[in-house]
């Protein structure tokens, strides 16, 4: 497994070979694990020794990468409805933000188990994004409403009420830029904090100003942006991830090996492989992301909608059979 966690990357043809033949490790939750897909949501902390997993039945907990057994994690508790997101400050390594359908919105500090803040009255919240520099997060509801929160404020800086079923948000790196995927199939391109649409065609009026990616043919679901800002991956209920190349807003490759909604997307932290993850199917389909050419397929017991690779090497994260599973689990020795 180590061979997988290596930090420098690792030619296709070897990779294709590699990752199949890897055994993961298994963080079995025995209260959790019993119902599947009860694990909504994953996340990393910004070096891969931490990994958060949120689920349906509440439970929102904290995995030390290198300690797969139940009683060495630490469970954070307060929450009294499914867990739809959680992330990690980008800039602190222990600080995890919360999203629950409870309408509640927390901010901890997963050390000390403590609650650093939190944010009620939001609605059914399911959609989370950190600004790149940690200063606030930007959190959805199921009436479209986007809040912007302070990790330190108890009520919103500012909310914004969309006028098209919003599914997902992520930042651009620079904290300027924010892509909303929609019900509609597009996804749109948002000038943060102002949420206008950062660009527009001179020659047309009304709805039809906003420049927005059309690359879905039913619901666009999830969008992640490349670790060197080469692209955009959008994924849909069609099954289909495309890659959008960053300068002319350009779909430049689909691919097409998925089955199912796509309901995650990751890049490997060199940028070089892509996985989705879906509600059908049984296994896991990596791809180039140069050439959106199917790499390889990794084999899994049940669905795995939920995938997410480490931010600094060669572990993916994702779940099976209700339990939490990451291949190449290894952070060096830390």
């Amino acid at each position: 497994m180590a061979r997988l966690s290596t930090k420098t990357s690792v030619a296709p043809e070897r990779f294709k070979t590699l990752l199949p033949s890897l055994r993961p490790t298994i963080y079995h939750d025995p209260n959790t694990s019993k119902t599947p897909n009860n694990i909504r949501t994953i996340a990393w902390n910004p070096l891969g020794t931490y990994l958060a997993t949120g689920c349906s039945d509440k439970t929102l907990r904290v995995w030390n990468v290198d300690k797969p057994n139940v009683r060495q994690s630490t469970e954070l508790k307060g929450h009294t409805a499914s867990i739809e997101k959680v992330a990690f400050n980008p800039v602190k390594e222990l600080e995890l933000c919360s999203v629950s359908s409870d309408g509640v919105v927390r901010f901890w500090d997963v050390k000390t188990k403590t609650v650093l803040n939190e944010v009620k009255g939001l609605g059914e919240t399911f959609t989370l994004a950190w600004a790149p520099h940690g200063e606030c997060v930007v959190v959805g509801n199921k009436d479209d409403k986007l809040f912007v929160l302070s990790p330190t404020q108890n009520t919103p800086i500012s909310s914004h009420q969309q006028s098209v079923p919003t599914n997902n948000i992520t930042f651009c790196w620079s904290g300027q830029r924010l892509f909303a995927t929609t019900g509609e199939g597009k996804t749109r391109i948002l000038a943060f904090p102002s949420f206008e649409p950062a660009y527009q065609f001179d020659y047309k009026d009304g709805p039809e100003k906003e420049f927005m990616l059309t690359g879905h043919t039913s619901s666009c679901i999830v969008a992640e942006l490349h670790p060197f800002n080469r692209y955009l991956a959008t994924g849909g209920t069609d099954s289909l991830i495309a890659l959008w190349e960053t300068s002319e807003w350009n779909c430049v490759r689909t691919v097409t090996k998925m089955t199912g909604p796509v309901r995650t997307l990751s890049f490997s932290w060199d940028g070089l492989y892509i996985v989705g993850g879906s509600d059908d199917g049984t296994g896991l389909e990596v791809s180039l992301s140069e050439t959106g050419e199917h790499l390889c397929t990794y084999r899994t017991a049940s669905p795995s909608p939920v995938v997410a690779w480490a931010p600094n090497r060669y572990a993916l994260a994702y779940t099976d059979g209700g339990s939490l599973r990451i291949i190449g689990a290894s952070t060096g020795g830390k």
